[in-house]
């Protein structure tokens, strides 16, 4: 007579059960990791560059440097459902310098409908809050504007105490002003070495070129600065190039009222 099977107990299957949802749970938690820390570049021979397309969101910047643009040909560029949304412009450095195409960079870029926003150059050896007021002399924000941005990214000599006390008085300033909370551009060693916590409450935009994952720093940022040599229709020269993180449903919302 054939001996019967002993049946399975039931917590050998509920131990079975287990072990096969966890290492799913894990195996997907480490996919989605993965997939989070790396970004799909795609090259554009028309923009000269690899872009990253896991975001639907690109922008420039631009100065003097960049000569006189066409917005027109800027905004109408499109290569394979690539377009550029928005510019960030510079408008001031220092005390008292203005960018000699700022005015025009700005109203241009508004008459061709393209999404902008301001910029200061900080001079850590200088004042913030008469900084704050050299920006605040020269750029009228409107509804659907990005928020003013503040460019710090060298020390110039100067103790990084004293530069962290001047870089909060520049941004209490324009948030008072402006009524809303500045965005801090930096690159991500600057910003881990002499920044760090004490500006982790304001949005960063965050440079690192040539990095094929994202940007390499710890907390988080709402714009990457993922290359300088970009080239746009409307502009003889490169041109950094730059993406949101997040869709436009979330960009949108960033935008002044």
């Amino acid at each position: 007579m054939a001996r019967k099977k002993k049946p399975v107990s039931e917590w050998k299957v509920f131990l079975v059960t287990t072990l096969v949802l966890l290492l799913a749970a894990a195996v997907n938690y480490g996919y989605r990791q993965w997939k989070a820390y790396h970004v799909h570049f795609v090259r554009y021979n028309a923009f000269g560059i690899d872009i990253p397309v896991n975001y639907s969101v690109h922008g420039i910047d631009v100065s003097h440097h960049q000569d006189l643009i066409n917005w027109g040909e800027v905004k109408r560029m499109e290569v394979e459902g690539m377009r550029i949304n928005f510019t960030f412009i510079k408008a001031t450095e220092g005390l008292t310098k203005v960018d000699r195409l700022f005015r025009r960079n700005w109203f241009k870029a508004r008459e061709e409908g393209m999404t902008r926003g301001a910029y200061h150059f900080f001079l850590p050896t200088k004042s913030g809050k008469k900084q704050a007021d050299n920006f605040i002399a020269q750029v009228r924000l409107e509804p659907g504007d990005l928020p003013p941005v503040l460019d710090i990214e060298q020390l110039y000599r100067v103790n990084p105490r004293d530069m962290r006390i001047r870089v909060k008085e520049w941004l209490t300033v324009i948030e008072a002003y402006y009524k809303v909370k500045p965005i801090i551009y930096t690159n991500v060693d600057f910003y881990d070495q002499y920044l760090g916590s004490d500006f982790d409450g304001y949005p960063l935009w965050a440079a690192h070129y040539l990095q094929p994952h994202l940007p390499r720093i710890k907390r988080p940022w709402i714009f990457w600065q993922h290359s300088e040599s970009g080239r746009v229709n409307g502009i003889n020269t490169r041109v950094d190039f730059n993406v949101y993180n997040g869709d436009s449903v979330t960009f949108r919302q960033l935008l002044l009222d």
